[in-house]
C-alpha cells in the first residue's frame, strides 16, 4: 500500500508570526510596525499571537532572540574554522563580514530596536543579552590568545565590532568587517607585546 504524500507542511502559527516579525521589525522597526500588520502578514488570527506570545513585547523578544541565535551561530561557525587562538579571535570579524555581505543587511537589529526601547523593556533586555554575549565571547577568545588584560582588549574589540556594523550599514560597505579585522589584529599584537 502506497503512502500518500500530504504535500508541504505549513509552518505553525508561531513560525509564521516570527517570520513576519523578523521581516517587518527588521526592515521597518519594532515600534513602527503595528501588531495588526504582523498578524496580517503571518496570516493568523489575533488570538494566535496572544495565545503564542502573550503580547507584542514578547513577540519582539522572540524576534530578537532569533536574531541573536542566528548571529551567534554565524560567528561561532567562523571561529570554529580555526585552530590557533589568534585566528579564532580574529574570525569573529570574518563571521561579522558574512552577515554584512547578505543582500538584506540593514544594520544591527539590536541597535535598531534598542533605539526605540524604554528602560527595562523586553527590547532593551534582549539587546543587553546580545551585547553581553559578544563581550563574553571576545573576552574568552582574548584570554585564550594570551592577552594579559583580556577584558581591556575585549572592550576595544567590541568597539571595533560595533563600529564595523555601523559602517557596513551607514556607508553601505560590506568590507567594513575586513577593516575591523585588520585593526583587531593590530590591537591583539600590541596587547601581546
Amino acid at each position: 500500500m502506497a503512502v500518500k504524500d500530504a504535500g508541504p507542511v505549513r509552518p505553525s502559527a508561531r513560525e509564521r508570526l516570527l517570520a513576519a516579525a523578523n521581516e517587518l521589525f527588521y526592515n521597518e522597526g519594532v515600534h513602527t510596525v503595528g501588531i495588526d500588520r504582523v498578524i496580517e502578514q503571518a496570516g493568523v488570527a489575533k488570538a494566535s499571537l496572544y495565545n503564542t506570545f502573550g503580547s507584542k513585547d514578547e513577540l519582539v523578544r522572540a524576534y530578537l532572540q532569533g536574531r541573536h541565535d542566528n548571529v551567534a551561530r554565524r560567528i561561532t561557525q567562523a571561529v570554529e574554522r580555526y585552530d590557533t587562538p589568534r585566528e579564532r579571535l580574529l574570525a569573529v570579524f570574518e563571521g561579522q563580514g558574512e552577515l554584512f555581505a547578505q543582500p538584506d543587511y540593514r544594520g544591527c537589529a539590536f541597535n535598531r530596536a534598542s533605539a526605540e526601547s524604554h528602560p527595562g523593556d523586553a527590547t532593551e533586555q534582549a539587546a543587553e543579552a546580545y551585547r553581553r554575549w559578544v563581550r563574553t565571547l571576545l573576552t574568552e577568545l582574548a584570554t585564550q590568545a594570551g592577552a594579559p588584560e583580556p577584558d581591556v582588549l575585549a572592550r576595544q574589540l567590541h568597539l571595533l565590532y560595533d563600529g564595523s556594523g555601523q559602517s557596513a550599514r551607514m556607508d553601505h560597505d560590506p568590507t567594513a568587517a575586513a577593516s575591523a579585522r585588520a585593526a583587531a589584529a593590530t590591537l591583539l599584537d600590541a596587547a601581546l607585546t
